[in-house]
């Protein structure tokens, strides 16, 4: 239990110190967040880009290894869940609050605000604008998901290690210094990690439903009606994880995804449908065939596309790096009794796909109306750009008030889980953590997101995952690590022990 309280105050230290300095100081903290991501795009860049195909390169040759019959889990497990069951919940886990915000923001961004090489409004910069938003929400980022889940599902179910980070590095720093300070250190921050990466989404929820309100029904736009909705929802959240409406969460979930489904679905029937297929396969063929120029693109001699490389992809990896914990302990859940190849041809390659279906119909809806001249939809704010497409598409109140509604529900859930995850990590494992201790981290989570969201908006919630993901990607490498080793000594002494053959008895009378 040491281990375990002393992580909890570890992490509750220091998040509480973020918001008081926020709090106290918000210009000075900003100051210091923009200052340290400047000098992280710049000496770091490099680092992120390299390390993410690095854990790319790795989860590909899982697939194909000696290793991919390995069951996550004992030999005698069967998967929990179905096949397509596992694909609709491996998909919920990286759908939410996030991809309702950036499928229309992102490639209006791409093509009419700043392109990542061709002129702004041309030809070239629309087709690129869906092509890079298929390249920064595909298998790069499931790779990272992919990675820490595997290597968590493995330890626990496989090796019955407890279901935390610091004890998938036990065949590396040994079990002593994972149960000291070092493993007090790798817990806290992954702890960290989660609090950063969910704040963040959560400030992209608020304020994306604070615009889309103030857009239909014309309530106030601004930080206090922003902060207002912050505490409505974290009083929902709290009522969730005091009452242990698990079933409730697991239902409301499933409903959300339904809902989620049928926007796309409704918007797909009504909006240019045509030329969202044209645009879909045409950015399907790019992202393929422009994938390792998209990779280890670094424009070193163009300071304006460098630029664009630090906001948007240096910004989309750091962000999927700093919501591993949280998605990789919900994937590792779901994904006891399936195989290594099963496990990571799933993960990597459907959600990914199910993603670029989402951007080509939200993103090709409102390309297709600034191209029309209907409106120019880059001169609304991100926060605003899928209310102002849904506006001008038959059925457009409706389906703005079904985005408020997925939204919201999506804020709901994913604090929820969230407060569940933290709870886990900050308990020695525990897949009950008390109602305690999982209030105290909503509590937590909306502060840093109310601080977040007061000092600097969008770009300060970009900041500050930036920063967060950091130190964390050095556990995430030695994750990769520590499961190479322990699974080759498990498949080399399995070889040896094929190799022995059955013991044969010989009679004393032969």
């Amino acid at each position: 239990m040491k281990h375990a309280t002393l992580v909890f105050w570890y992490g509750l230290a220091i998040c509480g110190l973020f918001v008081l300095w926020g709090a106290a100081a918000p210009e000075h903290l900003e100051s210091v967040t923009l200052t340290t991501t400047a000098f992280i795009s710049d000496w770091f860049g490099w680092y992120y880009i390299l390390l993410i195909m690095v854990i790319l390169a790795f989860c590909i040759y899982l697939i194909f290894s000696r290793f991919n019959k390995i069951k996550l889990g004992k030999d005698s497990d069967k998967p929990e869940f179905s096949l397509p069951t596992w694909f609709a919940m491996l998909f919920s886990a990286g759908m939410g609050i996030g991809l309702i915000f950036w499928t229309t923001a992102e490639p209006i961004s791409h093509a009419f605000i700043s392109s990542p090489s061709g002129e702004e409004g041309t030809s070239q910069a629309i087709k690129e604008s869906l092509q890079y938003s298929f390249f920064h929400w595909g298998v790069h980022a499931w790779a990272v998901y992919a990675l820490v889940a595997l290597v968590l599902a493995y330890f626990k179910f496989h090796k019955g290690y407890p279901g935390l980070i610091s004890a998938t590095l036990v065949p590396i720093f040994g079990k002593e210094r994972m149960e000291g300070t070092l493993g007090r250190l790798i817990d806290t921050l992954a702890i960290i990690a989660t609090v950063v990466g969910v704040a963040a989404t959560l400030g992209f929820g608020s304020a994306q439903i604070n615009e889309g309100l103030a857009y239909l029904i014309n309530t106030p736009s601004n930080y206090g009606f922003q902060l207002l909705i912050l505490v409505v929802a974290t009083v929902l959240f709290i009522i969730s994880a005091w009452s242990g409406l698990s079933k409730g969460i697991k239902y409301l979930s499933n409903i959300n995804m339904i809902l989620g489904f049928l926007l796309m679905v409704l918007l797909l029937i009504v909006g240019p449908t045509v030329y969202i297929m044209n645009m879909f396969t045409h950015s399907l063929g790019g992202y393929i065939a422009n994938f390792f120029d998209m990779s280890f693109e670094m424009e070193p001699l163009n300071e304006e596309n460098r630029t664009w490389i630090d906001n948007w992809k240096i910004f989309y990896w750091a962000w999927w790096i700093s919501w591993s914990p949280f998605v990789g302990i919900f994937i590792a859940r779901i994904s006891k009794g399936r195989t290594i190849k099963e496990f990571m041809l799933g993960v990597l390659f459907v959600p990914a796909f199910v993603c670029f279906i989402f951007f080509a119909v939200f993103g090709v809806s409102a390309l297709d109306i600034q191209q029309s001249g209907i409106t120019a939809i880059s001169d609304y704010s991100m926060e605003t750009t899928t209310f102002a497409v849904l506006e001008h598409y038959p059925l457009g109140t409706l389906l703005s008030f079904l985005t408020i509604v997925v939204i919201a529900i999506f804020f709901i859930t994913s604090a929820d889980s969230a407060t569940f995850v933290l709870g886990m990590l900050s308990t020695s494992g525990s897949l009950n953590p008390s109602r305690s201790v999982k209030i105290v981290w909503g509590l937590c989570l909306s502060a840093m997101a109310a601080i977040i969201v007061y000092f600097g908006g969008t770009d300060g919630l970009q900041n500050v995952l930036i920063i967060a993901a950091f130190p964390f990607s050095i556990v995430i490498m030695l994750m990769g690590y520590s499961f190479y080793l322990s699974a080759n000594k498990e498949v080399q002494a399995k070889k040896r022990n094929k190799n022995k053959g059955p013991k044969v008895k010989y009679s004393d009378s032969a």
